[in-house]
């Protein structure tokens, strides 16, 4: 899109709306746009961590060192390269790994650098927005944007957006402390009615502050002076870092220092410095419909994984997410995947995570809980009722089970590390053998369990990684980081000094097997799930039965989180009395109706097919 063609906040600081003609764009085939959310298999990437294929971009046209440029293969917390014409030159790759979505890392332009003396790092990773109309020169050019899209879609793909609502990079200063590590300060403690706190001067008169019932371009009209708790300012030169125009005032932000993620700072306080935008504004919430509707329209995108939901206000995101639904029906998308990031670190956290597709009107969420119960189950030494409890959970979301199946489950990310990890940190004795056999199980369970796959790129590949941010954000092209190259990934005996596009990968060929097998049969991707066993405190069988949405067929998938064989038996429907072994080993008949015996190895799974149908619907 042209860069300065997302509508602005005019001078009076009323929205002003602009009707944008969107470009002709070859549209995705009617096939893709029809396909519903828990059909896909999604395959999630950093643009600056995949693949380089234009070394003439590597610094995004900037000249100077790495703190001008913010490229420096050496660092793991500065640009490595990676763009979308890498991406374009490897989509077979993807492809043939069984993906049949991308979500994309931020691509949004970002400042290069921030960080004070010796704690500077670059805008690699794509969240430190001061562009949300233009690709970051780092990772190409509008038009490649544009062809990745159209060559996305011609594959039979889709492509999601990662978008930030949230935040900016850090620009807006405050006078009273001369760091970006300035203490949060409470609406009770520095109410908007006083200058720099309760003995402050009157300002803002007649506002009647944010609660939702206040939430009106009436009353924020009223808000004109943003020193109610630091007296923000931006630092010369800066004036005119962002864009759209109107995010340069700080007006728009909270302007209440760090937040320390509780209580009310959780959605007011700047994450870790960053400008945090005062998203009850009724002002901020058009901008942002505009700014990312534009996005949709110029680009004819899939969907949008949402960051930091959790640190936005509920209103905001039941004014947005149905804006950006009836954006796309607009555009001919009529099943737009939205998913917000509410992170949890508990298997038992599924209240909140559910709270946002309730109260806040968020169509799904990241199933973090899923993550963490195979961490604690597959990783671990937790018995498998911890799986059980999880998806008793799905009828707290809002459409209850049907919404569960939309929900993006995965076990690795860009954040918290990769689930290989997490298997030496459970286990730090394993050998390598078994490191993988458990990361095998974990992404069979992801491929096969209710929800919709997501897989961390460079998973396939074996990436093991020293921990979560920047430790687990390795390049599938040959790396210069020593961190890095000191380590061997599973499954391989290359070391990340070398580029890992290989589709021979253990890894990259059960994904490849299972997400075929997901695609053949309707039961593994839109399947009611019932649960059939599990472990009480110990490692041991997890299974459960899906059912295919048509004809009621029956499928058992068993999985073994011990370390020893089993040999169990798994209740079935009484109808369910011959299977067919679609991965692993499955008995031939049923040892009675209603019950199938199972055996498996240890850290082995098995998917099983009933040979008969039913026409009732499935329970």
């Amino acid at each position: 899109m042209a860069t300065r063609r997302i509508a602005t906040i005019a001078a009076t600081s009323l929205l002003t709306i602009h009707a944008i003609a969107a470009p002709q764009l070859a549209p995705a085939p009617e096939a893709v746009r029809a396909r519903t959310p828990e059909r896909e298999v999604v395959y999630f990437l950093l643009p600056d961590r995949f693949e380089n294929g234009d070394s003439q971009n590597d610094r995004g046209g900037l000249e100077g060192d790495r703190l001008r440029t913010g490229f420096d293969p050496t660092s793991k917390g500065f640009y490595n390269g990676g763009d979308l014409r890498g991406l374009i030159t490897r989509l077979d790759y993807i492809q043939g790994l069984g993906a049949t979505a991308i979500w994309l890392g931020p691509i949004y332009k970002n400042k290069p650098v921030q960080g004070g003396p010796g704690e500077e790092s670059a805008g690699y990773h794509g969240y430190w927005i001061t562009d949300f109309t233009t690709v970051d020169p780092h990772f190409g050019t509008e038009a490649e944007m544009r062809e990745l899209v159209d060559a996305v879609h011609a594959r039979g793909m889709k492509i999601y957006l990662d978008i930030i609502t949230n935040h900016t990079a850090d620009v807006i200063a405050y006078r009273e402390c001369p760091t970006s590590k300035c203490a949060y300060r409470s609406r009770a403690d520095y109410p908007y009615s006083r200058r720099g706190g309760l003995i402050g001067e009157p300002i803002n008169e007649g506002f009647a502050g944010d609660g939702s019932q206040h939430q009106t371009v009436e009353n924020f009209v009223k808000l004109t002076r943003p020193d109610f708790a630091y007296t923000p300012f931006v630092p010369p030169g800066e004036e005119n870092a962002k864009v759209p125009a109107w995010l340069n005032d700080p007006i728009w932000y909270h302007n209440r220092g760090n937040t320390t993620f509780s209580g009310e700072s959780n959605d007011m306080g700047d994450f870790v410095g960053l400008d945090d935008l005062m998203t009850e504004n009724p002002r901020v919430v058009q901008g942002f419909i505009d700014i990312f509707g534009s996005w949709i329209d110029h680009y004819g995108v899939d969907g949008f994984r949402i960051d930091t939901a959790k640190h936005v206000n509920e209103e905001f995101w039941q004014a947005f997410a149905p804006a950006m639904l009836e954006r796309a029906r607009q555009r001919g998308i009529p099943n737009f995947h939205i998913f917000g990031e509410v992170f949890v670190e508990s298997p038992t956290d599924t209240s909140l995570l559910a709270r946002y597709t309730r109260t806040a009107g968020l169509p799904t969420v990241l199933d973090f809980a899923f993550a963490a119960a195979v961490r604690e189950t597959v990783a671990g030494s937790a018995g498998t009722e911890v799986l059980a409890r999880l998806f008793a959970d799905d009828a707290l979301y809002q459409g209850g089970r049907a919404t569960a199946l939309q929900l993006p489950t995965f076990i690795s990310n860009h954040d918290f590390g990769r689930f290989a990890h997490f298997v030496y940190k459970k286990q730090p004795t394993v050998g390598r053998a078994e490191a993988l056999s458990r990361v095998q199980l974990a992404h069979a369970m992801l491929l096969t369990l209710r929800g919709v796959p997501t897989l961390y790129s460079g998973d396939e590949q074996g990436f093991v990684g020293l921990g979560g941010d920047q430790s687990a954000r390795q390049p599938l092209f040959a790396s210069q980081v020593s961190e890095y190259t000191e380590q061997k990934p599973l499954g391989s005996e290359s070391t990340h000094a070398q580029s890992h596009f290989d589709a021979q990968h253990p890894l990259y060929q059960l994904i490849s097997r299972l997400a075929r097998l997901r695609a053949d049969h309707p039961a593994l991707q839109s399947g009611d799930q019932v649960t059939r066993r599990y472990t009480e405190g110990k490692p041991g069988v997890f299974a459960v039965s899906r059912f295919d949405p048509t004809n009621g067929r029956e499928y058992v998938l068993a999985f073994n989180t011990s370390n020893v064989p089993i040999d169990v038996q798994v209740q079935t429907e009484i109808r369910s009395m011959t299977f067919k072994a679609l991965d692993g080993s499955c008995a031939a008949t049923a040892t009675a109706p209603g019950s199938v015996r199972v055996r498996l190895p240890a850290f082995g799974f098995a998917v099983c097919a009933s040979e008969e149908s039913r026409s009732e619907e499935p329970r």
